[in-house]
């Protein structure tokens, strides 16, 4: 059985292709080979990591995105027997959460002896209300036979509203048996961790190709190699991942 991995959240650059990215290091890191999509047709990040060999899905057709083309989508999925990583861009965000519902793509996989899971994120600051409410929204829409993992990103500032984290809002106590995992991003110094990771993005590297680069200082890879040990230990803990 493949697990297909859907990074899906409506708001933009809140990191789902960091997200995206890090996921299929890990599985790659124990061993496996997954296969990892992009369908951003604006910002196709994820396709960017070459590393990772990540396949760029065409749906659009003119200046239109054709919803036909998530058909090649489940086609590619269906006859995996490898785990799949797929980062959505926010612009698809609404027509791949369309499709998927309506044609009962969950249901689907699961005959086909797959697993379903949605990643989606939580950020701070302005974007909390936002990022709260698409995660509430997708978990209302989908069926039960998806799976969520909720990943709470601190860059844009602290996950709570009104004094109250993440796991006491409300969104969270109504949808929290549909949440099979958290990860929380480690809030990293912006002049440190922060900007050492920020470099290997901007790169389009992978943890172990910025690492391995010389021509970065020796403590600029200590840092990168326990930011990755930060993030590899939680998924660890996450048996559905």
């Amino acid at each position: 059985m493949a697990k297909i991995h859907m990074i899906l959240q409506g708001k933009g650059g809140v990191g789902k292709s960091f997200i995206a990215s890090t996921l299929a290091q890990y599985k790659l890191s124990t061993g496996q080979n997954p296969l990892c999509i992009d369908t951003d047709p604006v910002n196709s990040t994820f396709h960017g990591f070459k590393s990772l060999d990540v396949k760029l899905l065409k749906i659009m057709d003119g200046d239109e995105i054709n919803p036909r083309n998530f058909d090649h989508l489940v086609e590619q999925i269906a006859t995996s027997t490898n785990d799949i990583i797929i980062d959505n861009g926010a612009s698809s965000f609404v027509p791949l959460s369309h499709y998927l519902i309506t044609n009962d793509v969950p249901a689907l996989l699961l005959d086909m002896g797959h697993e379903m899971i949605v990643h989606t994120v939580i950020t701070g600051s302005q974007a909390l209300l936002d990022t709260v409410n698409g995660f509430a929204l997708l978990a209302r829409q989908f069926p039960s036979e998806a799976l969520f993992v909720v990943w709470l990103n601190p860059y844009w500032g602290p996950i709570e509203h009104e004094g109250k984290h993440f796991e006491q809002l409300k969104a969270y106590t109504t949808y929290k048996e549909r949440i099979s995992a958290i990860i929380k991003i480690p809030l990293w110094k912006a002049e440190t961790f922060g900007r050492d990771i920020s470099d290997m993005l901007q790169e389009r590297l992978t943890f172990a190709d910025a690492i391995a680069n010389s021509s970065n200082t020796i403590m600029s890879r200590q840092r990168l190699t326990i930011a990755k040990k930060q993030l590899y230990e939680q998924m660890d803990s996450a048996p559905i991942l």
